[in-house]
């Protein structure tokens, strides 16, 4: 977790804990200012792509006219294209290493289509993932018997289907084969391929023939070797989310490069189920047919600044392949470009859907990851499948929430009560035993037992909804859903900041320049309910009434609109419950609590608080 989210988490934990009915979220980065999507892709001011770990050490002569030896040398740079519109996707195939080219989402588009030219194709608004100048997708490496490192991203293959244009509709596929002979004939590679009319998947099968004169090391890598693209204004909120991973001894294992200038590197061996890179909303994955006949596998990655602002990540995804020499050999693969979307991932039933990332904070991912998985998420999606506008499902679903959560903020309120009702007698003890801060305790504990209340009672439901908070903070934050989706006035993109103003320098510390409306309205509403609860009546908690709520602000003005929509109505709501406690709820007073309820685990405490005071003052007593 980066600097920035820590800082907020501890800021709003530490607001928990010293102002026990401040509810507030755990926040994220805040984002820099980005370079444009024709932004030449030069990371730290180089365009060369970023060198992947070879499947075994091996050198060839600079001067070595033949670098593919038993392959035919690379005889073109023509990509030879092949485009297949889909229901979804807009996919080039190319023949230069028989693979994916470039892959448009006809769903998504880009955040500057509005800045496109007139004479654009109709598909360059779209989403494209995939980075030609950086290998693009699927390569076949592996190291020859002569010692050669080849890259079928180099070679040139013979498609199946003739250059052109192919539409699938439905249930319609379309199989198309690229194959690549040995100089010599013998032998070849066939990659096969399924496209079809109405998903997001395709299939891909590896096909090797005669090859065991060639291939060395009984070992070969299927290699995603170009990541996928930033497609995101925002890149360095987008580096955050973008990752890594793969379903390794029955769990997802995440590499991450968390911070520019870092390179990771991790191997694996053994079974893998699938393996993927991923942006903030969208990955590719391949997901071999038989994990078991997977020999491992291996993840390099490095993030890198611009020259020209923001901050990109690189991956490329090794699934590690044994060779066993056989005059035919075959391995077939899934491979899945689209959004992180739940439901889609879900359906495949192979664990994919572990990709969805909903957040997690100091170990709390397995309590927060079931929350919004079964809880959050149905929700939000059943709210949108009767009312067809994630602006009003978000009103909606924060007044659920905070119906589900009433009885936590009840408890936490009567508490406080309570201890308000109680603290003039406090006071009064204080200044009764102010020399005597052993006996001064003992007493304050004997008044709690007393009357029956626990002093940490305001404080522990607050604390309970926190793995709420961050569920619903990773499933806004990271939500495809709301990509893209208007609501009112000045708000048009839920899943980005609702901007008003640029203040043209950048805050200390928060890195923040662009002002977001709901964020001012969030931090205001922030201050009243601060204010409602009488914290300005205590000279101790007064400077909060005011730091807290700016502070906040700063640190959501980087949060997408549909997060701080959902923060501004649920305190909207707690100034509401706050105000009719205040105006209609019945007064508290101290009624002596039964023997009964003296004791249990805070009996316990406070006879243990007492024994130490007496031992404190025997200690004491025996030094004078």
């Amino acid at each position: 977790m980066d600097r920035q989210t820590t800082l907020a988490f501890l800021l709003i934990g530490l607001i928990l804990m010293v102002w026990l009915y401040i509810q507030t979220p755990p926040p994220e980065p805040p984002p820099q200012k980005q370079p444009t999507e024709q932004t030449v892709d030069t990371l730290n001011g180089t365009k060369e792509a970023e060198a992947e770990k070879p499947v075994a050490a091996a050198v060839t002569a600079d001067n070595d006219s033949t670098p593919f030896g038993k392959f035919f040398a690379k005889s073109s740079d023509s990509p030879g294209l092949i485009r297949i519109e889909t229901d979804l996707l807009y996919i080039e195939m190319s023949e230069k290493g028989g693979k994916f080219y470039k892959i448009f989402l006809k769903e998504f588009d880009n955040w500057y289509e509005d800045a496109l030219s007139e004479d654009a194709p109709y598909y360059a608004k779209h989403i494209q993932l995939l980075n030609p100048n950086r290998g693009s997708s699927i390569d076949l490496n592996f190291i020859t018997t002569d010692g050669r490192k080849i890259s079928t991203g180099d070679l040139h293959f013979t498609s199946s289907l003739s250059s052109g244009n192919y539409t699938l509709k439905g249930n319609d596929s379309l199989v198309l084969s690229y194959t690549l002979p040995t100089a010599d004939g013998t032998g070849s590679i066939v990659r096969n391929f399924t496209i079809y009319g109405n998903r997001y998947d395709s299939r891909f099968t590896l096909e090797l023939n005669n090859l065991g004169n060639v291939i060395s090391n009984r070992t070969y890598d299927i290699v995603w070797s170009g990541g996928i693209r930033f497609v995101e204004k925002n890149s360095v909120d987008e580096a955050t989310a973008a990752n890594a991973s793969l379903y390794y001894g029955d769990e997802q294992v995440i590499v991450d490069a968390g911070s520019p200038g870092e390179t990771v590197e991790q191997d694996f061996n053994g079974r893998v189920d699938w393996i993927t890179v991923r942006n903030k909303y969208f990955a590719a994955v391949m997901v071999p047919d038989n994990p078991a006949g997977v020999d491992g596998a291996y993840i390099s990655g490095k993030a890198g600044g611009y020259e020209q602002g923001g901050v990109r990540e690189f991956y490329a995804a090794h699934l590690k392949m044994p060779f066993k020499g056989n005059s035919v050999e075959k391995n077939s693969f899934m491979i899945y470009t689209g959004p992180v979307k739940y439901e889609i991932l879900k359906d495949y039933n192979r664990g994919l859907e572990t990709i969805v990332d909903f957040g997690s904070f100091f170990g709390l991912k397995a309590i927060v990851r079931p929350i919004a998985e079964y809880v959050l998420l149905p929700l939000f999606n059943f709210l949108y499948s009767l009312i067809k506008n994630y602006g009003l499902v978000i009103i909606i679903f924060s007044i659920i929430i905070k119906i589900i959560l009433n009885p936590l903020t009840k408890k936490s309120m009567d508490s406080m009560k309570k201890m308000q009702a109680l603290k003039p007698k406090i006071d009064e003890m204080k200044e009764k035993f102010k020399d005597d801060p052993q006996k001064q305790q003992s007493e304050t504990m004997k008044l709690y037992s007393t009357y029956g209340i626990n002093p940490l009672g305001g404080c522990l439901p607050l604390l309970l909804q926190m793995p709420i908070f961050i569920a619903l903070w990773g499933t806004f934050q990271t939500a495809v859903e709301l990509r893209q989706q208007p609501f009112i006035l000045w708000i048009t993109d839920l899943s980005r900041p609702d901007v008003i103003f640029d203040l043209g320098f950048k805050i200390p510390l928060f890195g923040v320049q662009e002002v977001s409306g709901l964020a001012i309205l969030m931090g205001v509403t922030t201050y009243l309910q601060q204010k409602m609860s009488g914290a300005a009546k205590d000279p101790s908690q007064a400077p909060l009434l005011y730091i807290m709520p700016v502070m906040l602000t700063i640190l959501f003005m980087s949060f997408p609109s549909g997060l701080n929509l959902y923060y501004f109505l649920f305190n909207v709501l707690s100034i509401g419950q706050q105000w009719y406690v205040t105006k209609y709820g019945k007064p508290v007073e101290l009624v002596a609590a039964p023997p009964k309820a003296k004791g249990g685990f805070f009996q316990k405490l406070m006879s243990a608080a007492e024994q130490k005071a007496k031992q404190q003052q025997s200690a004491a007593k025996k030094k004078k």
